[in-house]
């Protein structure tokens, strides 16, 4: 599953009538997002759990929960629209490879790439449909490839004893999910008059998850029978990842997207990082090793956060 934008997201709160209670729901989103890659190595690595099994197993369970309540709230005309079957192809297609990226490289990679997407993003609008390049995007983008440079440091593709670690083809399939996230965002940016509701491309990317992801599990020969084998801690964990991310985090950002809107909303999403840094360490023992790896989580956190702040009081062409 990925993450979900509205288009009908009211004004940028101002400081005078800031809704705590909502940015706690959004801040919440953002961690949790920021767990995705941490608890999707975890149950692939460590748990033993398959990859697509993992993302078609969870989506279902949810499926199966809230597929009817989203059913009612899904004006059946806007599933004829041909927007809504391209938005579900990036959908799936990020997240196939948003869950197979972590398998392969450590989870503080994965995010790190991640949060790279805002400036995708504004690229792609810039390239694509001719916008204004928003001021310090390119300062932006330097010092947050810098930042990014020293965390990774030498240990990127290093030889390790881990057999999961292919860090070259983790980062490859976190670029190209980072792609589909922007191109998928961009798309409903431009789509305001298409209204289609987040409950509607939220019951679409259940029902494809599903679907492809299953299909995918089998053209791998993943073995599902993993499920009844695994520990309870390791349930624990798998119905963690689909209850608070899969469910928790999408449709938390739906509605604090409604209420502070999308920029206001966004602005918190270095958080992301900072949980990707402190689960890594719990789960998984990944830790940032040097001071100038700590130096460049701090310039990549102050970059984004600071560069998404300023865009947030600037409008964009709609």
């Amino acid at each position: 599953m990925t993450q979900l934008t509205q288009t009908n997201a009211p004004h940028t709160p101002l400081a005078t009538d800031i809704n705590w209670g909502w940015i706690s729901v959004a801040l919440g989103s953002h961690i949790a997002w920021g767990m995705y890659p941490v608890l999707g190595r975890y149950l692939q690595t460590v748990s033993g759990l398959p990859t697509f099994g993992i993302l078609a197993f969870g989506n279902l369970i949810i499926l199966v929960l809230i597929g009817p309540m989203l059913l009612k709230q899904t004006r059946r005309e806007t599933l004829k629209q041909p927007i809504v079957w391209l938005f579900t192809v990036f959908v799936v297609l990020r997240a196939l490879t948003n869950i197979a990226a972590p398998r392969y490289t450590l989870s503080i990679y994965v995010q790190l790439i991640t949060q790279m997407t805002p400036f995708i993003v504004i690229l792609l609008s810039t390239l694509v449909f001719r916008e204004k390049l928003p001021r310090f995007t390119i300062p932006a983008i330097t010092l947050s490839l810098i930042g990014a440079v020293l965390m990774v440091g030498t240990e990127f593709n290093a030889v390790t004893n881990d057999p999961t670690r292919n860090d070259l083809l983790g980062v490859g399939l976190s670029v190209a999910s980072a792609l589909f996230l922007g191109t998928y965002m961009v798309l409903i940016r431009r789509t305001v008059k298409y209204q289609i509701t987040g409950e509607t491309l939220l019951l679409m990317q259940l029902l494809a998850l599903v679907v492809v992801g299953s299909a995918v599990s089998a053209l791998f020969g993943e073995n599902w029978v993993v499920f009844t084998q695994i520990s309870l801690k390791d349930w624990g964990l798998f119905l963690f990842f689909t209850f608070a991310v899969f469910l928790g985090a999408n449709l938390g950002q739906i509605q604090s997207i409604r209420h502070l809107g999308a920029p206001f909303a966004s602005s918190l999403m270095a958080s992301r990082l900072v949980s990707a840094l402190l689960f890594g360490a719990l789960l998984l023992n990944e830790r940032l090793e040097s001071v100038w790896q700590v130096i460049g989580a701090g310039i990549v956190l102050v970059t984004i956060t600071w560069y998404l702040w300023q865009q947030r009081q600037v409008p964009h062409t709609p």
